[in-house]
Parts: structure tokens; C-alpha cells; sequence
């Protein structure tokens, strides 16, 4: 199953109740689970971006479902990569002309 890595930035909302954060990661995992998304983890981090989480989605589309739900709640900013472990990306090089 596809891994996307997902980096957030908590919006002035979500700053003002920071101290209910880690609630709003386990509101975030239900409303994933809803739209096919599997959390694997959550990171609150220190720098550029306030939470870093690990997701595992069938497609695109579901991911994108779950970041807007998420967005939509107006806490947290996200920007969305799709990553490749070992093994996908010796295949996508194999693809290589």
C-alpha cells in the first residue's frame, strides 16, 4: 500500500489550542479510517513544520479526502508527499531508459 508522508503547520486556531492537539490526532486517525487512510504515525516536531505523520492510503484520492476533512477543521496546514521505501524505488529505476 502507497506511504505518504504528510508535514503540518498549525494554523493561528490551532496554535491558540495547541494543548488539545494530540485529541485532534486521534480525531484526525478516525476521520482517516473513514476514507480508507491507515495512520501509522503522528510526530509532533520542533523547526519548519509542527507535525510530521506517517499515512497509508490505496490512492491518491484518499489521501487527499482525509487532508481535506482534516484542513477543513481549520487547525493545521498540510503539504503531502508521496514516499517510496527501498523496494518501489528500485523498481521506479528499473523503469529507467
Amino acid at each position: 500500500m502507497p506511504t505518504y508522508i504528510v508535514l503540518g503547520q498549525f494554523t493561528d486556531q490551532g496554535i491558540k489550542s495547541v494543548k488539545d492537539s494530540p485529541k485532534r490526532a486521534g480525531t484526525m486517525r478516525e476521520m482517516a479510517a473513514k476514507v480508507g487512510v491507515t495512520v501509522k504515525d503522528v510526530y509532533w516536531t520542533l523547526g519548519q513544520y509542527d507535525v510530521v505523520t506517517v499515512v497509508e492510503a490505496t490512492d491518491d484520492a484518499a489521501v487527499t479526502a482525509m487532508l481535506l476533512g482534516t484542513g477543513a477543521l481549520g487547525n493545521v496546514r498540510t503539504t503531502c508527499m508521496r514516499a517510496f521505501n527501498a523496494d518501489e524505488m528500485s523498481k521506479v529505476i528499473g523503469k529507467l531508459p
